[in-house]
């Protein structure tokens, strides 16, 4: 495996960023410049593992990047590093702007998941927990399906199980796209509205300073290659041939938002990106006996909700992979 020196992250003084060279292609890396993963996480995180032999892996969801050290915090008090996963073509991993989330083929992004996992393992990490929020969630997903006691817990944040719209989309539309997007996988089918993003910024009022350059506040274009790779996966959910062994948590807020023309609220204290009764019906394909977490007000990424709520989805999620795994907060073993 090849990857970089640590270096200085703006998360904080604390903070550090490793990049991992890859080697794997969809047809979608930028020409010249190879693909590359950055991980994200602090700089005791070997010291950590060594207290609790746990690490928590993330994956962010779709034009987005890891800033989660709220997060952190609160799994710290496990001895549990949070490290952040930035896949190719993405937050801080993104070297061509024009190849910013031109993935074709999901499972080109396993090669990264996979080294991320190997890295986390030569800090020393015997367990290992699983977050996927969104997109990350739904990849999340295939990888411990795929991959079998590689992970011993997941954690499902606002996964992207279904398409959150009508069913002629559902259905004539993707059969039109996966013939399309084979062969035009740049075209511009839709595009993100920034309005989400927005939100959470603090430039509009939100909580959050995140570099916008990784995790955008324009319009986004969504290329068809992209979704045709997201639907096939989405398919193999609905045919109930994604299952996943180790135990299952999926977190979601307590209602949908209009995710066409929200409001100032609906953005606030709904999910306006995705359905949760997707996550909910087709959560119950993945597991054996998945457990589910509802949050009240919850945003789309949850651990980004106000604070009653992200508070909830932080104390929720983490108790319950402590219980899975045995752990003990740091404090109480004194």
């Amino acid at each position: 495996m090849q990857i970089s020196n640590p270096t200085p992250d703006y998360l904080g003084a604390t903070w550090q960023a490793r990049t991992i060279s890859l080697t794997d292609d969809d047809g979608g890396a930028p020409a010249g410049r190879p693909d590359v993963s950055v991980l994200v996480h602090e700089s005791d995180a070997r010291d950590l593992i060594a207290k609790s032999g746990v690490a928590a892996l993330y994956l962010p969801g779709f034009q987005d990047t890891f800033f989660h050290t709220e997060q952190a915090a609160a799994w710290r008090d496990y001895g549990v590093p949070l490290v952040g996963l930035e896949f190719r073509r993405s937050g801080r991993a993104l070297r061509s702007e024009a190849s910013r989330d031109d993935i074709r083929d999901l499972y080109v992004r396993e090669e990264e998941v996979g080294l991320a996992l190997e890295y986390l393992r030569d800090l020393g990490a015997r367990r290992i927990v699983l977050i996927g929020h969104s997109t990350g969630g739904l990849q999340a997903a295939l990888w411990a399906a795929d991959h079998p006691e590689t992970v011993d817990v997941v954690i499902l944040n606002s996964p992207w199980l279904d398409h959150n719209g009508p069913d002629w989309q559902k259905g004539t539309l993707t059969h039109i796209v996966d013939r399309v997007g084979l062969a035009l996988p740049r075209l511009k089918i839709s595009t993100l509205d920034p309005a989400y993003a927005r939100s959470l910024h603090t430039n509009f009022g939100g909580e959050f300073d995140f570099n916008v350059a990784q995790k955008v506040l324009y319009p986004a274009p969504v290329y068809a290659g992209f979704w045709r790779t997201v639907r096939r996966a989405q398919a193999r959910i609905g045919r109930g041939s994604v299952r996943i062994q180790a135990p299952l948590l999926i977190a979601h807020s307590g209602r949908s938002g209009n995710n066409s023309k929200p409001s100032a609220e609906d953005l606030a204290s709904t999910d306006c990106v995705l359905n949760v009764e997707d996550m909910k019906r087709a959560g119950l394909l993945l597991s054996p006996e998945p457990t589910f977490l509802e949050v009240p007000g919850g945003r789309h990424d949850l651990a980004l909700s106000r604070k009653a709520a992200r508070d909830q989805y932080t104390h929720d999620s983490i108790s319950w992979a402590a219980e899975q795994l045995k752990l003990t907060r740091l404090a109480d073993l004194h």
